[in-house]
């Protein structure tokens, strides 16, 4: 009850200031002279603009929308390919979250044979970065020249966004600890090597969902099993809401495959430059920005959309 009540705090806080303020803007160009004029547009310029950004977050409204998350991305059709688009996907998340003033820790990865990463895992702290997150579930598509062919021929990647959010121990989800393997390995960086000369990280396998989460990011395995245990957490609560008819809508679309069918966005760099949002049909051609982290858009048209 009190997190809930302090969420709602947050969110009204704005829209009182900004009604105030507006208010008094009125009056001040109720009194104002013709010159006067330019700052007076000026001010009210600001104010639309603390309005529209205002106006996205008030589409914050599920129950976990405040919350820190979980970020997954994986490769899906494509090999090498893929793998490297998945990386360059991380690259223009982990740029968002940096934008967002959010921290981001790496808590899994496993790096490619030849270049890029076959999936990763970010613990994402920050509000309310599952309520923007959530728009970026699905299997994300890149047209380019491929730098990986000797004949520069084009090539289509595919990689699948997941975002489940962070919550508190519950007593929805009940993990009885006799359905729970648990592996340890020693931690990995780039190229195979290991960082950690002690079996550090951990995987927890849930035998009746079949569900796998591994964390090696901590340099200890309580650490780490801590972790891979809320991110279990937080996927077994998923699966129960999905079961859920009423919560089905809310939550689809986590556990999709990352092929043709699937697709929330398009990347095109090659033969002309194109961001596309095929749910919301926004689009954009600086691509440059969106792959540097420039999202805010793709997301707010789908929390209005949704």
């Amino acid at each position: 009850m009190f997190t809930e009540l302090k969420a709602l705090k947050s969110q009204w806080e704005p829209v009182r200031d900004l009604a105030e303020e507006t208010r008094d803007l009125i009056e001040l160009i109720g009194q104002a002279e013709e010159s006067d004029r330019p700052s007076m547009e000026e001010e009210t310029a600001k104010l639309l603009s603390r309005w529209e950004e205002i106006e996205t977050q008030l589409y914050l409204s599920g129950e976990f929308d405040m919350n820190n998350c979980y970020l997954s991305i994986s490769g899906g059709a494509g090999g090498t390919e893929a793998q490297d688009w998945a990386e360059m996907l991380l690259r223009m998340y982990l740029r968002y979250c940096e934008r967002q003033g959010w921290k981001t820790d790496t808590l899994e990865k496993t790096n490619g044979q030849e270049a890029g990463i076959k999936s990763v895992t970010v613990h994402v702290t920050g509000s309310p970065s599952y309520g923007y997150l959530k728009c970026e579930r699905g299997t994300h598509r890149l047209v380019r020249l491929s730098p990986f062919n000797a004949k520069n021929l084009r090539q289509t990647s595919f990689a699948l966004v997941e975002v489940i959010p962070e919550i508190a121990e519950s007593t929805e989800v009940e993990i009885d600890e006799k359905d729970l393997r648990v592996d340890t390995f020693r931690s990995s960086g780039a190229g195979g090597q290991h960082v950690n000369v002690t079996d550090s990280a951990v995987r927890i396998t849930h035998a009746p969902s079949g569900i796998v989460v591994s964390c090696q990011n901590e340099r200890s395995q309580q650490q780490n099993r801590i972790q891979a245990m809320n991110i279990l957490r937080a996927k077994l609560l998923e699966k129960q809401r999905e079961e859920d008819t009423e919560k089905k809508k809310e939550l689809k679309g986590a556990t999709k495959s990352a092929d043709f069918g699937q697709q929330i966005r398009s990347y095109v760099l090659h033969p002309y430059q194109m961001v596309k949002d095929l749910r919301t049909e926004v689009e954009t051609s600086d691509t440059e920005d969106v792959l540097d982290g420039d999202l805010q858009q793709f997301i707010d048209s789908e929390l209005k959309r949704g």
